[in-house]
C-alpha cells in the first residue's frame, strides 16, 4: 500500500466511508494536497506532474470500486424436468424452437472518480496529509544541475575579469591617443618662434668645405685619362659616332649613342690604374650637351681586378660642366687596362654630348 492510498484510508476512518459525498470530499482533499505538493517543487516537470495525478486517479478508482454493489446473479428459471415444453409442428413438419428471454439483465456499474484536475477543497472536509517524495532520478538531476552551476561560476568570474581588463586597456589606449594625459604645452602644436639672438659667426675662409659635383679643386694633382688630341683611345660601336670638333670653348669629342643606346668606350691605361690602386680616386668628366639639347648621360667603368664604379647618371646641360664620381680602389696589381663607357642619351633620341676631358686624382 503506497503513501497516497494509506492517507486516503486513514481519512476514511474519521468519517463514514459508506457515504458517497464523504468519500468525494476525501478524494478532492487528496487532489488538493497533491496539487500543493507539485507547486512547492519547482523542479517538477509538466510530464511528471501529469503522471502523479494519473497515479492518484488510478488509486482512487481502485478504492472506489470496493464500495460499488456487486451485480445480482442472473438465473434462468428452469422448467420442471418432467414437464416438457409444448412443441408444435408447422405445415412443413418442422419443429418451432421456443423463445427464451432474460428479464432485468444486470448492468455494469462504473465507480465515479473526480476529474484529474482537483477543485477547491470543500469546507468541513477532513484534512488529508500526503507526503510527496522526489524519486532518486529527480534528486540526481537536481544535484547535477547544481554541480554544473557551481562549475560554471569560476569561469563566469574569470570572463568578467578579462572583459573588465580589456575595457580598461582600450580606455587607456584611447586616452593616450587623444592626448588626455598631455599638458597644454604639449597639445599646442603651433610653431614656436624663439626670439632672435645675434651671435658672432665662426667662419674661416681658409678651411676647405665638402667637395660638390662640378666644383673641382684646381690644386689637385690630376692624371689625364682622355683628351681630344688623342682620340685613338676611343671606341665607337656600330650605330654610334665619335667626332673631334672645336669652337670658342676649345677642342672636344662629340659622341652620339644613336637610337641603339650603345655606349662609347674610353680606354683607361694600365699605368693610370697602377697610380690609383689602393687609393681613393675622384674621376672628373668635363662635358656639355649639344647646342640647345639637354640630355641624360650614363657612365659605367670596368677596371678589371680593381673593380668598377657602378652606373652613374647625370643631367647634362649646354653649359660646360664637370661631372664627378668617386671610388675606393683596391690595393691590387691591375692585370690589364680598364674602360669608361659613356651613353650620351638614355632616352635613345640621338642626343649628343661633347667630351672635353676625362681625368682622375687620388688621395691616400
Amino acid at each position: 500500500m503506497d503513501s497516497i492510498e494509506k492517507a486516503i484510508r486513514n481519512a476514511f476512518e474519521k468519517g463514514d466511508p459508506e457515504n458517497r459525498e464523504f468519500r468525494e470530499k476525501v478524494y478532492r482533499a487528496a487532489f488538493g494536497a497533491l496539487d500543493r505538493a507539485l507547486k512547492a517543487n519547482p523542479a517538477m516537470t509538466v510530464e511528471a506532474a501529469i503522471n502523479r495525478r494519473k497515479s492518484l486517479q488510478a488509486t482512487i478508482t481502485e478504492i472506489e470500486s470496493e464500495f460499488m454493489p456487486a451485480a445480482p446473479a442472473v438465473s434462468l428459471g428452469a422448467a420442471d424436468a418432467a414437464a416438457a415444453p409444448e412443441v408444435s409442428l408447422n405445415g412443413n413438419g418442422a419443429a418451432r424452437a421456443p423463445s427464451v428471454s432474460i428479464e432485468n439483465p444486470a448492468a455494469g456499474v462504473t465507480p465515479v472518480v473526480p476529474d484529474i484536475m482537483p477543485d477547491a477543497t470543500l469546507p468541513g472536509g477532513p484534512p488529508v496529509e500526503i507526503t510527496e517524495k522526489r524519486s532518486r532520478a529527480e534528486r540526481r538531476a537536481a544535484d547535477r544541475a547544481s554541480a554544473r552551476a557551481e562549475r560554471r561560476r569560476p569561469f563566469a568570474a574569470m570572463f568578467l575579469a578579462v572583459t573588465l581588463l580589456a575595457m580598461g586597456g582600450i580606455g587607456a589606449w584611447w586616452a593616450v591617443q587623444t592626448g588626455q594625459f598631455k599638458s597644454a604645452e604639449e597639445l599646442d602644436t603651433s610653431v614656436h618662434n624663439p626670439p632672435k639672438q645675434l651671435e658672432s659667426e665662426d667662419f674661416s675662409p681658409t678651411e676647405a668645405g665638402p667637395a660638390r659635383p662640378g666644383a673641382v679643386d684646381a690644386a689637385r694633382n690630376w692624371i689625364t685619362v682622355f683628351t681630344p688630341t688623342d682620340p685613338t683611345d676611343v671606341s665607337a660601336p656600330s650605330g654610334t659616332s665619335a667626332e673631334v670638333a672645336k669652337d670658342d670653348t676649345g677642342s672636344f669629342l662629340r659622341i652620339r649613342s644613336g637610337n641603339t643606346g650603345s655606349a662609347i668606350v674610353f680606354d683607361v691605361g694600365r699605368g693610370v690604374l697602377e697610380q690609383i690602386a689602393g687609393k681613393h680616386a675622384v674621376f672628373d668628366i668635363v662635358a656639355r650637351a649639344e647646342d640647345g639639347k639637354e640630355t641624360q648621360m650614363a657612365v659605367d667603368c670596368n677596371f678589371g681586378e680593381l673593380g668598377d664604379c657602378g652606373r652613374k647618371r647625370y643631367l647634362v646641360g649646354y653649359q660646360r660642366g664637370e661631372y664627378l664620381f668617386e671610388m675606393d680602389v683596391p690595393d691590387k696589381e691591375p692585370g690589364a687596362a680598364g674602360t669608361i663607357a659613356i651613353n650620351s642619351d638614355l632616352t635613345k633620341e640621338g642626343k649628343a654630348v661633347d667630351i672635353y676631358e676625362i681625368r682622375v686624382s687620388v688621395t691616400e
